[in-house]
């Protein structure tokens, strides 16, 4: 079950949010704990399971972390227990298939006979789920946060289902306040509403109506340079508008609930540099690596040459936290280290400036070969597509994604386009016409006009899953 699916719009989410309306407000926490609960058994009873336990123990260990002495050894050892506990169960999850899998191919270059190996599926959210229970934790050692003990509320705030299986990676400070006293009324729930229908309209009418093109090109064992700038263009838009879209329906659920949870992106398609990308981009993540990676690994405290080391491992650390099936998550993550590091160095030196104009063509071709990386299964297919964004396969269009074209996605691909570059305009066109009653019922109801037609379609077509649950 998935935001964008029948079942949670016409089934769960009305129910839900019924009994919560009508609880009493020192119930709500635990109707959103059990709603949550429920949510993740829809998902995978074993998830569910997992879920609990990893709960209790991170709840169990910050109380224990909080008792123990301040600067004691036995303090230091139970926090880095518990990270490499929860690191470790993220670690068998995400690379057990890989690991297996090479191991199998090596020993079949070496002549020895494979092993049998039963694949291990990902619970959906177990990453961010993990980061959330780091953060707390030495969040706690820090004492930059109280620690909880109440479990109903911790439970609460690692379980929220709007926000835990794709993000925003919330920080247990960030909802402390309203885990136990938060407004829930009508102005809330309105704007909650508005930005969810936002978010599913971002996801269902632009990321899922790109998701063919994706998907053909991707798939196309010599893509011509139209197929595979058509394929990377489009994954680039796809990737964007299903991961913010489901940020935005994950605050906008939150506000319906009474919390106010951080935005997750901010025109990152926008961005001049590689630098400025990450201050935009997946905003919950970047902030998470800073605060609680890069700075732990010294930051740029220690000179130039470990500021460069400490930037070039904690994006090969993000790679791997995305990784799973494919060693391309790690290239991924080391090539935005190795980017971020001469984008770094140009800006410490005395090299003129880039002109705006083309730093933001050059931070943009970077990310969307970046992302041809990151969404091929394999290095070879990723190699592949390189081949044919330099024209190598050929130039035209090719009979697969010929076949493949529609009008719609060409719709689709300028809607995303225009939504990227409104914000250019937004604040010059509120001042304009911000009076204007068809500019104010314009923007009351094209939410609901996005909404009720990405509702059509999800009735009408088999629900493709956020992007990033696989993560």
């Amino acid at each position: 079950m998935v935001f964008a699916s029948l079942e949670f719009l016409l089934l769960f989410l009305p129910a839900f949010m019924l009994v919560y309306a009508l609880g009493r407000p020192a119930w709500r926490n635990t109707i959103l704990l059990i709603g949550s609960w429920l949510f993740y058994g829809w998902l995978s009873p074993l998830f569910l399971a997992l879920h609990m336990v990893l709960t209790v123990i991170a709840w169990g260990g910050g109380l224990v972390v909080d008792r123990a002495r301040e600067g004691s050894s036995r303090r230091m050892r139970w926090l880095v227990g518990l990270i490499v506990l929860n690191t470790a169960v993220l670690c068998w999850y995400k690379y057990a298939n890989i690991l297996a899998l090479t191991a199998n191919e090596l020993m079949s270059a070496y002549g020895a006979m494979p092993f049998e190996w039963q694949r291990v599926a990902l619970p959906a959210g177990l990453s961010f789920i993990v980061l959330q229970a780091i953060s707390y934790l030495v969040d706690v050692h820090r004492h930059t946060v109280p620690v909880e003990r109440s479990f109903i509320n911790y439970a609460t705030y690692i379980s929220m289902f709007g926000h835990s299986i794709a993000g925003p990676i919330i920080r247990y400070d960030w909802v402390r306040r309203e885990l136990n006293q938060r407004q829930f009324n009508w102005t809330l729930f309105s704007l909650g509403a508005r930005r969810f229908m936002i978010g599913m309209s971002m996801k269902v009418l632009v990321a899922d109506t790109l998701s063919p093109l994706v998907d053909v090109a991707f798939h196309l064992p010599q893509p011509s340079l139209v197929d595979a700038w058509i394929g990377c263009l489009a994954y680039s838009l796809q990737l964007f508008f299903d991961f913010a879209g489901y940020s935005a329906m994950a605050i906008g659920l939150g506000l319906m609930l009474g919390f106010h949870f951080p935005e997750n992106f901010n025109r990152p398609y926008l961005a001049r540099s590689i630098q400025d990308f990450w201050r935009r981009w997946h905003l919950s993540l970047s902030s998470w690596l800073r605060d609680y990676l890069y700075i732990g690994l010294g930051g740029n405290r220690h000179g130039v040459w470990n500021t460069y080391r400490n930037l070039f491992l904690t994006m090969v650390i993000a790679g791997l936290w995305h990784g799973g099936d494919s060693w391309n998550y790690l290239l991924w993550g080391a090539a935005h280290g190795i980017a971020l590091c001469v984008d770094r160095a140009w800006a410490h030196s005395s090299l003129p400036a880039i002109p705006r104009p083309l730093a933001h063509v050059l931070t943009l071709l970077f990310v969307c070969l970046a992302w041809t990386l990151f969404r091929s299964p394999d290095f070879h297919t990723a190699l592949s597509m390189y081949a044919g964004q330099f024209g190598l396969h050929g130039i035209g269009l090719g009979d697969a994604m010929a076949v493949t074209l529609r009008p719609a996605h060409g719709m689709a691909a300028v809607l995303g386009l225009l939504c990227i570059v409104a914000p250019l305009l937004q604040r010059r066109t509120e001042q304009r016409w911000a009076q204007a009653r068809w500019f104010v019922t314009g923007a009351a109801v094209w939410p609901v006009a996005g909404f009720l037609l990405s509702f059509a379609l999800i009735a009408s077509r088999e629900t493709v899953p956020f992007l990033y649950f696989q993560f």
